[in-house]
């Protein structure tokens, strides 16, 4: 049976490659983009399978419309990929007001505004898949995209809580981590701040001279998408890409090592519990 999926940010990078891997096996695919003439082609080969819908995430109205639209159209929708968002290059001191507060209405409540949007249609199914495009950089962090760390930060907390709350309700929620891929992301859909040369050191360590073996095939993530999409049970979290496993595992080992070295002043400031101390 084919499955319904709404996906924002589908013009180009993963969400036009994975859009179109659900329309070439006969999905029925609502693919969203500010400009909806970046689609044109894809409903020109896939005809009725595709409903090209406009949207920019930071309009919540907008964004109700959309899924309204999508379940007219269509009459359900089984999977929500919220994959619509881009990336500031900067240190945290360059970053204007203006950029962090951008950055945080697409990455963090764009996707938040459809995720609402669209539960009360899977509550009342009784089922449905939410799909979050997080970042490897949502677990751990890289100098240089500390806003961009922060808005996936965001999403992890808030996908993480989601799942508990709405278990009950037949509704499974995963979190995508892509390491860096060769997309648009970096480059297209960048935005930089404007350098300070204090910090200029740690961004030539980071991005100076990078090995291309960093960067995955992003044509290459599109089997695993359709396997969660397909898992009768999704895991909450997977990660894509060879690099995210082991930068993740070594920034949870990090963590769990200065946890212990702090351990006894950690339980410490706990203080004593007068009630119980009252009854020994």
């Amino acid at each position: 049976m084919s499955k319904i999926i709404l996906i924002t940010g589908a013009s180009r990078g993963f969400g036009r490659i994975w859009a179109e891997e659900f329309l070439k096996r006969g999905d029925k695919v609502a693919a969203t983009a500010r400009d909806i003439n970046a689609l044109s082609n894809l409903k020109k080969i896939y005809g009725d399978l595709i409903l090209p819908l406009e949207l920019d995430v930071n309009d919540r109205m907008q964004g109700i419309d959309v899924v309204a639209k999508t379940r007219a159209h269509f009459g359900r929708i089984d999977i929500l990929i919220n994959n619509a968002g881009y990336g500031v290059f900067g240190a945290v001191e360059e970053t204007t007001e203006k950029q962090a507060r951008e950055l945080f209405e697409t990455n963090f409540f764009g996707l938040l505004w459809l995720t609402q949007a669209v539960l009360p249609v899977m509550r009342e199914q009784k089922s449905g898949h939410i799909i979050q495009v997080s970042s490897f950089l949502g677990i751990t962090t890289l100098p240089a995209l500390g806003l961009y760390n922060a808005t996936k930060f965001a999403v992890e907390g808030l996908s993480e809580t989601l799942a508990s709350e709405v278990k009950g309700f037949g509704i499974k929620i995963s979190l995508v981590e892509p390491n860096g891929f060769s997309t648009e992301w970096g480059s297209a859909s960048a935005v930089q701040t404007i350098p300070m040369p204090e910090y200029q050191p740690i961004k030539d360590a980071i991005f100076g001279n990078p090995d291309p073996d960093l960067f995955g095939d992003p044509k290459a993530t599109a089997e695993a998408i359709l396997q969660l999409a397909d898992a009768e049970n999704p895991p909450l979290r997977i990660l894509l890409g060879k690099v995210a496993y082991p930068a993740v595992r070594e920034a949870y080992q990090r963590k769990m090592d200065e946890w212990e070295q702090w351990k006894e002043v950690s339980d410490k400031a706990h203080g004593i519990n007068r009630l119980t101390s009252d009854k020994i």
